[in-house]
């Protein structure tokens, strides 16, 4: 063992025995030893005459303690020696306490500690080891978990760059879909006011001709009316005189009242009415056109991507009863759920959760794109998704992406999407009917609010991973039901 430095043997000579620690009001005994004021008197706690030196075990009288100036001289030149080594040494600090320098590391309390503190009762029968040795250790330990925090800030900046990546492009692409909408209906508003126009000066043109024929006829007949009343009036006159005035020129009268008979009015030629029932027909023509055409327009059932239109195929989802939880009623037709006050007899196999109020849907998907709806009625505590089917089922379960659940969620009238940490979800109002679209093949799942068609939420691709994946329910005080 090396040789003690000057420092360490002075602050040796101004420790006390019985402490361990540096003096306080030292003082000397009958046999020359030097104790602590307040260490010899509770050494000697309960004796009334004589006593030992704990050290050598002289009898001495504890009357004869005379204070040791000299020592305490000693004892500050010692603790300013200790302090002025520890800082020359570049060391890693001082004992507040005891002014030495903090060589020692104490493993109990996870602490720094002094010489002095080594030896005190404090710390006497704790494991102590050099302060530089206890550095390296725990920046090794500090260094495993630097590379793993690394690590994870790279994974989560790829993603967050990912994900940038792709809002980017899918905003691109969403704002060449909405210049590509606007001029398509631009050019269709143009081209149907064009065959509107036409279509209307043809109409037009045909209302004119009606008129004119009309007015013509009308005109016809006033004459003609106007005349016959003349002709009756006169003929009434004449039938009211006598016999022989009556009979004179009666060859003349019979003569006009023949040449006064009725002439029709023209009528509607066929070439007009034909045109009038080809306008008609055009107007069906039309009418089916623009219902054909409504029909071909992207519902919201239906999504872009890669440049053509993609469909959900909608699905009839029933509810799996081996997967229910026991609190959970589901209806006959296994197409609502709801959560019942106490818990069924039911037998706990693999397949049941039993902790979380879950239950899955019996069917299962890999691939394609499907789609289902799910009302709810009541309650403010509930879920609304998909689940791998490799979820956890006993225990509690994380309703997260990592736990093997995509889904929204009503909680407490608050609403939010299910990630981690969870996405608040600024809505008007709660959906009370949610249509759920799974893409197998992208990896996606969006929600819908089947009231307005208004998107809620979208898993990003390649969220959801391979494998089979299944509706997912998580009833509250709710009662969920799926649609046909």
């Amino acid at each position: 063992m090396a040789a003690e430095s000057p420092v360490e043997s002075l602050q040796e000579e101004a420790t006390c025995p019985i402490c361990l620690e540096y003096f306080t009001e030292p003082v000397t005994l009958e046999c020359g030893h030097n104790f602590c004021r307040a260490c010899i008197s509770q050494c000697w706690e309960g004796s009334d005459t004589a006593a030992s030196c704990p050290q050598c075990r002289e009898t001495v009288q504890q009357r004869n303690l005379r204070p040791n100036r000299q020592l305490a001289n000693v004892l500050e030149i010692a603790k300013r020696l200790s302090l002025q080594a520890a800082k020359g040494a570049g060391g890693d600090g001082v004992c507040e306490r005891h002014q030495e320098a903090l060589k020692l590391f104490c493993e109990e309390d996870q602490t720094p500690i002094c010489v002095v503190c080594d030896r005190s009762r404090a710390h006497r029968a704790h494991r102590v080891v050099p302060i530089q040795e206890a550095a390296q250790e725990y920046k090794e330990r500090i260094q495993v978990h630097l590379k793993t925090l690394r690590k994870e800030r790279e994974k989560l900046l790829g993603l967050k760059a990912t994900g940038e990546g792709n809002s980017q492009e899918y905003l691109k692409q969403i704002q060449t879909e909405r210049q590509k909408i606007v001029s398509e209906f631009q050019q269709l508003r143009e081209f149907l006011e064009e065959q509107e126009r036409l279509l209307l000066a043809q109409l037009e043109k045909l209302d004119e001709e009606i008129v004119r024929i009309q007015n013509e006829n009308v005109s016809k007949l006033s004459e003609e009316i106007s005349h016959l009343s003349e002709l009756i009036s006169e003929l009434e006159g004449k039938c009211q005189k006598p016999a022989s005035e009556f009979l004179q020129d009666i060859r003349s009268t019979l003569s006009r009242c023949e040449k006064g008979k009725f002439q029709q009015p023209e009528e509607i030629s066929p070439e007009l009415e034909e045109r009038v029932s080809g306008f008609s027909q055009k107007t069906i023509v039309l009418s089916e056109t623009l219902g054909k055409f409504k029909g071909t327009l992207p519902s919201a059932l239906e999504t872009k991507r890669g440049g053509s239109l993609e469909t959900f195929r909608q699905v009839n989802v029933t509810l799996d009863p081996d997967t229910a939880h026991p609190k959970l009623v589901l209806s006959e037709d296994r197409k609502s759920v709801t959560r019942g006050d106490t818990r069924q007899q039911l037998s706990n196999t693999p397949e049941r959760f039993d902790t979380a109020p879950c239950v899955l849907g019996c069917e299962g998907f890999t691939s394609g794109r499907h789609c289902w709806e799910v009302e709810v009625r009541g309650g403010r505590f509930w879920s609304v998704g998909v689940a791998r089917e490799s979820v956890r089922r006993k225990g509690g379960i994380s309703r997260s992406p990592e736990g093997g659940v995509w889904a929204v969620e009503c909680w407490g009238g608050q609403f939010q999407a299910l990630t981690s940490p969870v996405t608040l979800l600024p809505l008007s109002r709660v959906p009370s009917r949610i249509r759920v679209c799974l893409d197998c093949d992208r990896g996606q799942v969006t929600f819908i609010d089947a009231g307005d068609e208004a998107p809620i939420f979208t898993f990003p691709p390649g969220s959801v991973p391979g494998g089979r994946i299944r509706p997912w329910l998580w009833v509250g005080g709710s009662r969920l039901s799926l649609c046909p």
